[in-house]
């Protein structure tokens, strides 16, 4: 804290979120902004050098640097760092890693529930502070929270591009139990295929694939 005021690092690659995050920042009497950048790779210094109290993390970032990977990084160099995810992107495996990695906040920007600057202060206040669920697609006639946090996990495997058998393996677990969880999804969604669903996970973002999620 610097002059009564937290200290914010805001790391978003967008124009308009950027502007817009900056305002809110600027223009509240608890916080200050130390810096704006638009690459997570860059993070883990700024929050070694300067005196970093909460940092917005979005998820996706310029040249394709991982905003999770980056808040893993200032959580076990500085715990003490709060740290609030923010993204648009409704990806299933989000909210899970947030809270593996310690992040103490998760805003979506298109439909959080409560302001941002709320979060923050929830967060500064010792609380941990998420969505009550992932946010919600259309995936066919079903919406994603009708599929199970089991049928999640398959649907991204399979969306990876690994065969039913594959997924079985890599989950220790059945070829049936596999094709039962995929056959719930299409039969839920009204899609034709495994295929088809594979394809509109990856259009609606409900599955965004990650270099190392491919490279596996």
């Amino acid at each position: 804290m610097k002059n009564g005021k937290y200290r914010v690092l805001l790391v978003e690659d967008q124009t308009i979120p950027t502007q817009l995050f900056e305002h809110f920042i600027q223009t509240s009497e608890r916080y200050e902004l130390a810096r704006s950048i638009e690459c997570a790779a860059f993070a883990e210094v700024y929050c070694m050098t300067g005196e970093i109290d909460i940092v917005l993390m979005d998820v996706v970032t310029a040249d394709g640097a991982s905003g999770l990977d980056a808040a893993e990084k200032i959580k076990k160099n500085d715990p003490n760092i709060k740290i609030v995810i923010v993204t648009s992107m409704p990806e299933c495996s989000y909210i899970s890693r947030a809270k593996a990695l310690g992040a103490e906040g998760f805003w979506y920007k298109e439909t959080g529930k409560e302001s941002l600057i709320s979060v923050m202060d929830r967060v500064m206040q010792g609380e941990i502070v998420y969505p009550d669920g992932l946010q919600v697609v259309n995936i066919g006639v079903a919406k994603s929270s009708e599929f199970t946090e089991k049928e999640l996990v398959v649907l991204r495997l399979m969306t990876g591009g690994y065969s039913n058998q594959e997924i079985a393996d890599k989950l220790g677990v059945s070829l049936n139990a596999v094709k039962k969880h995929i056959s719930n999804m299409l039969e839920k969604s009204c899609l034709r295929s495994r295929t088809e669903l594979a394809v509109k996970a990856r259009e609606t973002g409900l599955v965004i694939l990650e270099n190392t999620d491919e490279d596996e």
